[in-house]
């Protein structure tokens, strides 16, 4: 929008903190103690008994609003479509768990049903997610691996290995859940803000290269076996490129013929998805007819390719969670629910935004928590979402979860009367189907150049992850991106931009001046600013920032300052100097050179004190050529702290030092636009005393200048009253001496 560009004109005082107190009194609140909120987080009453009950069955708030006649057919259409998907991408998924096929059908039933009364997100399809079934996978596989022993877990002796490894990914999944609702429970659904975009993208592209590379083995028709940790990745290529001759042809056929028809077909939905009622379940229809070419070609005892086999018919009785499980995959177990919800939460915010309503963060982490943990009881694994399955819920007419509820019941359709029609289906073809949906994940390599262009920082988290995850494996990966993200963070606050700013012409607006052309620096005064908060980590460079900005450092100039004046004191007890009305002279009498007294060092620290000279010493004026001391050629500097948030105890004792340093060399130092809880905390501090006081924090850094012109024309025009009266005075001593002589 254009902004009308109308000049306005403000009539006000000077504010400094002092002044602006006494015009404006402020309201001082009383802040609530922690048993304050301990007691009102205590009390009950109906009001608050309503609004608990409503918090954790959100279903009871949009059932109240359900418009019957607008919302169902849209919620039918939509589940039926979900549900098809739901049951592809189950069986397909399941395999990068490790698990048999059937498996994916109970996570994409069991979770959805909990989720319906728990969750707040109205769009989202629970299921599977191929990132979780990979990462669930890399656990079975190190407890139960193909070839060798089975960790030593009670429970798991005398089970076939599918059976022994169910166990471990429902009890993964059961760990994860209660991972979950802890930190539901905790309200520390903040955790996931540390998981920036950036970090998540890189994720999941190193995740889709593990997924990619895991169903190699199904799309060639090779038996490779499982690699968990560091460099599992090339471990399972070797293997791969080793038996490369040994290629099922029928299995690589039937994949490519598979992946092709599906990745055109989603192009074209893609490209017409306002014209299509419903996207093409090109998936399904691929399903059905390899299920029905396998079944009429034998492909398993003609080209000895695997299928899916045995379907369990029905639902099994619930388990309970190995507790040896819990201690052997406890550090996997909670990356696997921090993803998990990530993803959930990111994909469901999306669509809360578009469609105008609220989600609680805590209350989808009790809600994603009771839900694997309900559903690992019945030998389910980790469940998240998909963006796939949630896009074709939402484009299809979805409006709640009444369409993930008729999806679920579509499932179990399949699980319960159906699912004997998918044993001839060969496991290349759900291989296929993985890899066809990676596209997504792996297109995300493309955001690099932009990243790099943009915002190197991030550009630098993207890559870390993505090779650390590739290479060290998805959960060490995760924990080394988010240390470079963290790291990157610290990076940005200890070494902010800082810089100089200089008046627009005309205007009370400031601006760098090393971006400006028409700008004016008054002369003797430097404005700093530093747009980060200032603390432990970074005073160090604040100060080495502010040296360098004001060009001197007011510490040494103190430092030789009191070394001149000792100087000058030995040299005019000793006669080597006079004073004259020209200042400090020097005598003809000269001395052998002395070395300079090295005794009491400390002095030099303190404030210059001329009560034993008879004159007051111009620093900036000529001096003797014995004498240096670096000039110092501004009078006044000021802080702008607007983009200050906050400052530590160390930072107080670092600024008041510096402080302290630029007023022993006649340095005014002012602070501008300060953060009144800063203020608050500065008062509390202790930190102004007969020095440093609130006098010289202002509200606006224009406040501050006007002051600081204002303050030094003054001091101009009594300097230019002295020397005139000066020469008066001299004048006329002059001509009382002629008379006296005269007479």
């Amino acid at each position: 929008m254009e902004t009308l560009r109308r000049p306005y004109a403000v009539s006000r005082c000077i504010y400094s903190e002092d002044d602006f107190a006494e015009d404006h009194v402020k309201i001082h609140r009383q802040h609530k103690t922690i048993l304050d909120h301990v007691k009102e987080y205590l009390i009950c009453n109906s009001k608050r008994a309503k609004n608990l009950g409503l918090s954790l069955l959100p279903v009871i708030g949009w059932m109240r609003i359900y418009q019957l006649r607008k919302w169902l057919l849209g919620d039918v259409v939509a589940g039926v479509s979900v549900g098809l998907v739901s049951v592809m991408q189950g069986l397909a998924f399941s395999l990068l768990a490790s698990l048999p096929p059937s498996y994916g059908l109970y996570t994409a039933f069991f979770p959805m049903i909990v989720y319906f009364f728990l969750g707040t997100s109205r769009h989202i399809s629970i299921g599977s997610f191929p990132v979780l079934s990979l990462m669930v996978g890399a656990v079975v596989t190190r407890l139960v691996p193909d070839h060798g022993p089975v960790a030593n877990i009670t429970g798991l002796d005398g089970l076939t290995m599918e059976q022994q490894r169910v166990i471990v990914a429902s009890s993964v999944t059961f760990l994860m859940g209660l991972f979950q609702l802890a930190m539901g429970v905790l309200q520390v659904g903040f955790i996931v803000m540390y998981l920036s975009d950036t970090l998540v993208s890189g994720f999941t592209t190193a995740a889709a290269v593990h997924i990619l590379v895991s169903q190699l083995k199904f799309v060639l028709g090779l038996e490779v076996p499982g690699f968990s940790g560091p460099l599992s990745i090339i471990y399972t290529l070797e293997k791969i490129f080793v038996q490369i001759t040994k290629t099922n042809i029928c299995d690589l056929v039937t994949s490519l013929v598979i992946m092709v028809v599906v990745f055109i077909v989603k192009e074209v939905n893609d490209r017409f998805k306002a014209k299509l009622l419903v996207p093409i379940p090109i998936e399904v229809i691929m399903t059905v007819i390899a299920c029905g070419v396998s079944y009429g070609f034998n492909f398993e005892d003609n080209f000895q390719v695997v299928i899916v086999g045995e379907m369990v018919s029905g639902y099994e009785s619930p388990i309970a969670p190995n507790v040896e499980v819990f201690r052997e995959s406890a550090v996997e177990a909670f990356p696997i629910a921090v993803v998990g919800f990530a993803v959930a939460f990111s994909v469901a915010k999306v669509y809360s935004i578009k469609h105008d309503y609220t989600i609680d963060g805590n209350q989808e982490l009790i809600a994603f928590g009771v839900s694997n943990m309900f559903g690992a009881s019945f030998k389910s694994f980790a469940a998240s979402t998909a963006l796939s399955r949630t896009a074709i819920q939402e484009s299809s007419g979805g409006k709640t979860q009444i369409a993930g509820l008729i999806s679920a019941m579509m499932v179990m359709v399949v699980t319960l009367a159906l699912g004997f029609l998918l044993e001839p289906l060969p496991r290349s073809v759900l291989g296929a189907l993985v890899i066809v949906n990676l596209k997504g994940m792996l297109m995300q390599v493309k955001e690099t150049p932009y990243l790099w262009k943009r915002d190197r920082p991030d550009c630098v988290v993207w890559v870390v992850t993505c090779l650390a995850a590739i290479l060290l494996g998805l959960d060490l990966g995760l924990v080394v991106g988010l240390g470079v993200e963290l790291l990157t963070v610290v990076f940005r606050i200890q070494f902010p931009r800082c810089s100089v700013l200089a008046n627009i012409a005309g205007t009370d607006i400031y601006k760098d001046r090393k971006d400006y052309q028409c700008i004016y620096e008054p002369e003797g005064v430097k404005i700093f600013r530093m747009p980060s908060p200032i603390f432990f980590a970074n005073i160090e460079f604040f100060t080495g920032k502010l040296v360098e900005a004001v060009g001197f450092d007011p510490l040494k100039v103190l430092r030789k300052r009191n070394k001149a004046l000792r100087k000058i004191r030995k040299q005019l007890r000793e006669g080597e100097l006079l004073i004259t009305d020209r200042g400090l002279e020097p005598t003809a009498y000269r001395k052998t050179a002395e070395s300079e007294d090295e005794s009491n060092m400390e002095d030099l620290d303190l404030p210059i004190d001329f009560k034993d000279l008879p004159i007051q010493v111009n620093w900036n004026s000529e001096l003797p050529a014995n004498i240096c001391v670096p000039r110092v050629d501004i009078h006044s500097l000021v802080l702008d702290f607007s983009a200050v948030s906050f400052l530590d105890i160390s930072a107080l004792k670092g600024l008041k030092v510096i402080w302290k340093d630029f007023l022993r060399v006649d340095v005014e130092m002012y602070i501008v636009s300060c953060d009144a809880y800063i203020l608050e905390n500065l008062h509390n501090c202790q930190f102004f005393d007969n020095e440093i006081k609130t006098s010289m924090f202002f509200q606006t850094l224009h406040d501050a200048m006007l002051h600081v012109q204002q303050n030094h024309l003054k001091n101009d025009v009594q300097v230019k009253e002295n020397f005139m009266y000066s020469i008066l005075y001299s004048m006329l001593i002059t001509v009382i001496l002629i008379m006296s002589l005269q007479v």
